[in-house]
């Protein structure tokens, strides 16, 4: 049973003040995760000075895999601050990935390989993938069900009921948002309105009994 904060209607003041309190904790996770990017990036360019492309793209994989390892934080946090009910410092989110980063990795292969099938299939059957990802998180990081129960329950849980398709709706409206002040602020925006979104999302999940 998540806090009962999590259960209350969303706002943009109430994401606002949980960003504000996770500010330290979201910030190191995309520093991390950019200087990783960063690295492999930089190895890439090395390896393509002297050698060929496809080894070049073999160096980037390890880092892409790293950065994406330690990025998903920034969607596993607001999870685990509404199930917890507290604060999650940098310490405690880095901790959790160590914790049963097997889980985290094998959870996070799944999602990528069927996403992308679908993108490469019809390309909206990727999108319905990609649009369970706040449900399949939270389950992923707050639960203990298996892997492939967690995924085909977000799935159920997004699409499966009336309130899932609006929980839907509602988060397309949401990014496509985000995507507007990020073009209009030159994606420095991004930096506050995607964790904003991340929190928002999170708390109408318990809010409309996806997520419990």
């Amino acid at each position: 049973m998540a806090c009962p904060a999590a259960y209350e209607q969303p706002t943009i003041q109430t994401s606002w003040q949980a960003f504000r309190r996770h500010f330290s904790t979201l910030l190191l996770i995309w520093l991390v995760s950019s200087l990783i990017s960063a690295a492999g990036l930089i190895l890439t360019l090395l390896i393509k000075g002297s050698a060929d492309e496809p080894l070049a793209q073999v160096a980037q994989l390890p880092f892409s895999l790293v950065a994406g390892f330690v990025g998903i934080l920034l969607t596993a946090v607001p999870a685990l601050h509404y199930a917890r009910g507290q604060v999650i410092r940098p310490q405690q989110a880095f901790a959790e990935l160590a914790r049963r980063p097997g889980r985290y990795i094998l959870a996070g292969l799944l999602f990528t390989l069927v996403s992308t099938l679908g993108l490469l299939l019809c390309i909206i059957p990727g999108i319905a993938v990609m649009l369970v990802m706040p449900v399949y998180v939270n389950l992923i990081f707050t639960g203990d069900r298996p892997i492939l129960d967690a995924f085909q329950a977000s799935f159920q849980a997004c699409f499966g009921t009336a309130e899932g398709r609006s929980f839907v709706v509602t988060q397309l409206v949401t990014w496509l948002l985000v995507i507007v002040i990020m073009v209009c602020t030159v994606l420095v925006g991004g930096l506050v309105v995607v964790p904003m979104a991340n929190f928002y999302l999170q708390n109408l999940a318990y809010r409309r009994g996806l997520v419990r």
